[in-house]
């Protein structure tokens, strides 16, 4: 009976340690997806949108 407990605490331990994993993973995403959509100050090289334009037919 106690193995049983044990193994259903270490699988309770392992889902609560993966799911910060995958929080931190998709904070790290989203940081680097904000970085890669941003252009440099003064430069525009084409890759992402500018003011006034339309957004049609833009791919992220």
């Amino acid at each position: 009976m106690s193995t049983t407990t044990e193994k259903k605490n270490d699988t309770k331990a392992r889902i609560k340690e993966l799911q910060t994993q995958v929080d931190d993973l998709k904070e790290l995403v989203n940081t680097l997806l904000s970085v890669i959509v941003e252009e440099p100050d003064g430069v525009h090289s084409g890759s992402a949108p500018t003011g006034g334009h339309p957004l049609a037919n833009t791919c992220m």
